[in-house]
């Protein structure tokens, strides 16, 4: 199996969008990342960074994204690499839009048979992260990534693999955790998807973008989006 990895910290990765992104945008209009990031895409003039890591993110079946969690969030130069690699007109703002078909996203999109999955290490235990804990269930926090970046763009997205107690995890408890991550990876292609639900297909009212009322009527919150929920 072929694999291929991105080490932001030793690509020294930038992680702010700036005008030094789009070298062709008219520099006398105001910076519209996304307008810009469109044009740059299309006129194959965006960065060689940034087109490199998209031409690995093409190439690969299944994508791993590890990182820390900080402040219930990816870490900035992480959050920087979305903002420059998933540009307008590569992972977003594509396809048909009327009122049956929003755009090619949520379940559809230019990686549909692609797999993700995020690897996390968390410090808190991992009781913090359950339903009741205190931090909010681990799911709710890793929903923006999974659903809000990976699904949107059309990954099939698996269930996260988090580690808890990450800086204070003794030796045997680190190989513990390696050897569960390694079987995770082993069997990543027929481990099942996390059920969400996909955008252009019955379950949501078009232009609105909402769930139909007559699907998890009277519930509220993310895991309303996932097809197991309700329906």
């Amino acid at each position: 199996m072929k694999s291929d990895t991105s080490d932001l910290y030793a690509m020294h990765w930038k992680s702010q969008i700036d005008r030094d992104d789009f070298p062709t945008y008219d520099k006398s209009l105001p910076l519209r990342s996304a307008i810009a990031s469109y044009m740059g895409h299309a006129s194959h003039t965006l960065t060689a960074d940034v087109v490199a890591e998209q031409e690995k993110l093409l190439w690969a079946d299944f994508v791993i994204l590890q990182f820390p969690l900080w402040w219930y969030g990816m870490p900035a130069i992480l959050k920087g690499w979305f903002d420059r690699v998933f540009s307008c007109g590569f992972a977003y703002g594509i396809g048909e839009h009327n009122d049956k078909h929003w755009g090619d996203r949520y379940g559809e999109g230019v990686f549909k048979g692609k797999r993700a999955m995020l690897v996390v290490t968390a410090g808190g235990d991992e009781s913090n992260y359950q339903a009741r804990g205190i931090c909010g269930p681990i799911e709710d926090l890793l929903f923006p990534v999974n659903h809000g970046m990976l699904f949107y763009t059309g990954f099939d997205v698996l269930p996260p693999f988090v580690a808890y107690r990450s800086d204070r995890m003794k030796e045997a408890e680190f190989e513990h955790q390696a050897e569960k991550l390694r079987k995770r990876v082993q069997t990543s292609s027929s481990t099942d998807p996390i059920p969400y639900r996909r955008q252009n297909f019955g379950d949501y009212d078009i232009p609105a973008l909402t769930l139909r009322d007559d699907i998890d009527s009277g519930n509220q919150g993310f895991r309303i989006h996932q097809k197991d929920s309700g329906r």
